[in-house]
């Protein structure tokens, strides 16, 4: 049981995936629907802090080495596009754009995503995690809604 509760707190912390896979993970394996939420939301959170002081920095840093400057000028141009998109649209509101363009639970729209996003943009850090953490809770609620759907519609749980 515990290491499906680590499994799920490890599979909320990788980019791209975060809760939205941890939770159908959680849920799939037989795991009760709100521990599950609880770890998925602590873990996807952890790395926020860091994201916020550190990415940019060493996103930057990086994105004239030989090897991975490539990939570091993918993410800062991806974090870029996604803040000045979310500053276009949101105008002043940019603390529930945030907020949702987390909470949606799609590719690329997640709590690492948004927190670069954030960074990129000069958000203050209070409001950036205020933000982070009220998508995360509103993804984690999607995610849960579906995954407790689909197990209660085709019966799948894994032993």
């Amino acid at each position: 049981m515990l290491q499906k509760y680590l499994a799920v707190f490890f599979i909320s912390m990788v980019p791209l995936i975060e809760l939205r896979g941890a939770i159908p993970y959680g849920v799939l394996f037989g795991l009760p629907l709100w521990s599950t939420y609880i770890v998925a939301i602590i873990g996807n959170m952890l790395p926020v802090p860091f994201i916020f002081f550190f990415a940019r920095k060493v996103l930057e840093w990086g994105a004239d080495k030989p090897v991975i400057g490539g990939f570091f000028r993918f993410c800062l141009q991806k974090g870029h596009k996604g803040g000045e998109k979310l500053k276009a649209t949101a105008g002043r509101g940019l603390f529930v754009a945030l907020l949702l363009f987390v909470g949606i639970p799609l590719p690329g729209t997640g709590a690492w995503t948004g927190t670069l996003a954030a960074s990129l943009l000069d958000m203050d850090f209070k409001s950036s995690v205020l933000a982070c953490m009220g998508g995360v809770l509103l993804a984690g609620c999607i995610m849960g809604a579906l995954s407790a759907l689909g197990v209660t519609a085709f019966g799948i749980v894994a032993a």
